[in-house]
């Protein structure tokens, strides 16, 4: 089944608004076998979305829409869908009764617009939204399939989630071949450097597929393998995992949608160890990222923001005269920061980071991007080195990712600088 997905919004088109349902739509049809040939975004406009529906009409099989089904004036999404296919718009009971439920429950008034929500194609099955007021709809026309669903991103998934990947599912025939994929998560490392460790891809891959995809927190690896069937395809791709891990397994924390924080949470957890964390240049953001997950206070148990140097006295018992010697960006400091939280929390792992995230700030000698990132366990103290890039934002995200690979490696055992 070969695909394309449109996205409808001036929005989308102005950079207003991120068009992130595209990627997760291509991830989840592609997780079907569904082969997604194209995806564009196109803006508000009448005639602009009869075009593309009917180009896409003619050259797919499955047409998936998101976008332009909300209840004001620029939401014609809905009309254009019934004037495409020159079907008439019916009031569907079912979806208002939906509406008026959700208003309810909120204790909201729903305003007379809101019912205009409930008239759909006649042609079209309404796919229910447990989050909104704007049902999707599904065709089948021709053999084909048109799906429309809302562009707000969480009322989209849930329904691709309750109705339309089950339903997919139905209808997509075996094709004689097993397709399974696998991405394993990598981090601290280049992509270039990562690529050598394969030699000779293609001997390496024997008929599989490899695609490397470089991100500002690491490389995902993406292995895909088509076989005969499904012993084949999962021996085959246990395989090449296995043989890719023998290359670069330090570096890999996880699989498909793994998050570090997670996986460093779950590390913590099951070896029973707690942890603090000294932050700096990253004001909090990792104790976020950690608490981001249920069951994080059985291993962290606290955090400090020290962004000053006074802060870095009075709270972790640093000393001035470090400071005044090396800098508060520095190897000696970030020990004193990791020791003193430590210390003052009795916790197995003390974790601090301090550094020049930039734009300014910087020197010759410490230039913007520069990070020190300190840790204290049982066995002692250490502190790394980092060099990232000029932007503020970036460097504040890949300090956060490099101190949780950091600990990461520390509980696995791994040697830091490897």
């Amino acid at each position: 089944m070969k695909a394309q997905i449109i996205a409808i919004g001036d929005e989308l088109l102005i950079g207003q608004t991120l068009n992130s349902n595209a990627s997760y739509l291509g991830k989840v049809l592609t997780d079907l076998d569904i082969e997604v040939q194209k995806q564009v975004v196109i803006g508000d406009e009448e005639k602009i979305i009869l075009s593309e529906f009917a180009s896409a009409w003619n050259n797919f099989d499955l047409i998936v829409v998101t976008g332009g089904l909300g209840p004001t004036h620029d939401d014609i999404t809905c009309e254009t869908v019934a004037k495409f296919f020159k079907s008439e718009l019916v009031k569907n009971d079912e979806v208002l009764k939906d509406i008026k439920d959700r208003f309810a429950r909120l204790n909201r008034t729903m305003a007379p617009i809101n019912e205009t929500q409930a008239m759909v194609p006649e042609i079209a099955s309404a796919i229910r939204n447990y989050y909104g007021t704007a049902p999707g709809l599904w065709i089948e026309n021709e053999n084909k399939i048109m799906i429309v669903m809302p562009g707000v991103p969480y009322e989209m998934k849930q329904m691709m989630t309750n109705y339309v990947l089950p339903k997919l599912s139905e209808r997509i025939l075996p094709s004689g071949v097993i397709t399974k994929r696998l991405t394993l998560l990598t981090t601290g490392i280049a992509e270039s450097t990562l690529f050598s460790k394969f030699g000779d891809i293609k001997e390496f891959l024997q008929g599989a597929k490899l695609a490397f995809l470089p991100s500002q927190f690491g490389v995902k690896l993406r292995l895909t393998v088509t076989e005969k069937d499904e012993e084949s395809a999962f021996n085959k791709l246990n395989e090449l995992e296995q043989k890719i891990r023998s290359f670069a397994g330090r570096f890999i924390y996880g699989k498909d949608d793994d998050d570090l924080a997670e996986v460093v949470g779950n590390l913590l957890k099951e070896r029973g160890l707690t942890i603090s964390v000294a932050e700096s240049c990253t004001g909090g953001n990792i104790c976020s990222m950690l608490t981001n997950f249920s069951g994080s206070s059985k291993y962290l148990e606290r955090g400090a923001v020290v962004y000053s140097n006074a802060a870095k006295v009075e709270i972790l018992n640093v000393d001035e005269d470090a400071i005044t010697a090396y800098g508060a960006v520095s190897k000696e400091v970030a020990i004193q920061m990791a020791d003193g939280i430590q210390s003052i929390s009795g916790t197995d792992i003390g974790l601090s980071v301090t550094g020049v995230l930039g734009p300014t700030g910087g020197s010759a000698e410490k230039p913007v991007g520069t990070v020190f990132i300190g840790l204290c366990d049982q066995n002692g103290c250490t502190a790394q080195k980092f060099n990232f890039g000029d932007d503020r934002i970036l460097n504040k995200q890949r300090t956060t990712q490099a101190a949780l690979d950091m600990v990461r490696k520390n509980i696995l055992g791994i040697p830091l600088d490897a």
